[in-house]
């Protein structure tokens, strides 16, 4: 997986013209049903982030067509539950995911649009949370809404750590104390948020434990 990581890198290092297309598939195939949890998008946008600090690659471009990217795997995802109802997230295909299944459903029926707005921040559940939300009934109007904003909010905070990082290193040479120190307090908010959403996600991990052990 690392060797495809490096190749992908590569490539849009030096075919810029390229790198749009390419962020847009990984963001579109980490979004889609099951099939995101074989991307390793992550890794690559750390690595976009940074080509972006040192300017090989045009911000712009890169944030909009990975947002549009994340948006449509959500949706196409999101259209699928619809489509096919509750016998989707009974496959015999998915036996070996019957509990990340289970985690995404309670989770949805639980937070309803807010799961759907933080589930990309969630690991394994970002690409069941919207076939759930198709299978038990959103309404499409208010999933589109969060998978944007949720989209809109996603891509950038996978880009900053390494655009952050670049941009410390150069600014520690430049000798800018000023904006080293900005982009340490940014560093540091984003390690609390990723802190915070981590311990939120253990705690539902406890809570469903507990009721598996009084159910049975």
């Amino acid at each position: 997986m690392q060797a495809l990581i490096d190749q992908l890198v590569l490539f849009i290092q030096n075919n810029q013209a390229w790198a749009g297309f390419v962020i847009f598939l990984m963001t579109f195939g980490e979004s889609l049903f099951v099939v995101g949890l074989f991307i390793p998008a992550t890794v690559l946008l750390f690595a976009t982030g940074t080509l972006m600090a040192t300017g090989t690659l045009d911000s712009g471009t890169i944030l909009i067509w990975g947002v549009i990217g994340a948006i449509v795997g959500d949706a196409l995802s999101f259209w699928l539950g619809r489509w096919m109802g509750p016998k989707v997230l009974r496959h015999k295909h998915l036996n070996p995911y019957r509990r990340k299944v289970a985690r995404a459903r309670l989770f949805f029926y639980r937070y309803g649009f807010f799961a759907v707005l933080i589930a990309r921040f969630l690991g394994p559940l970002r690409c069941f949370i919207p076939t759930v939300a198709g299978v038990m009934g959103m309404p499409e109007l208010r999933f589109q809404l969060a998978n944007i904003i949720s989209a809109i909010l996603w891509l950038p905070a996978l880009l900053a750590p390494g655009y952050l990082a670049t941009r410390g290193v150069e600014a520690i040479k430049d000798g800018n104390h000023a904006t080293v120190y900005s982009l340490v307090g940014l560093t540091v908010i984003g390690i609390i948020t990723w802190l915070v959403i981590r311990q939120r996600r253990a705690i539902e991990e406890r809570k469903a434990a507990s009721r598996r052990r009084h159910r049975s």
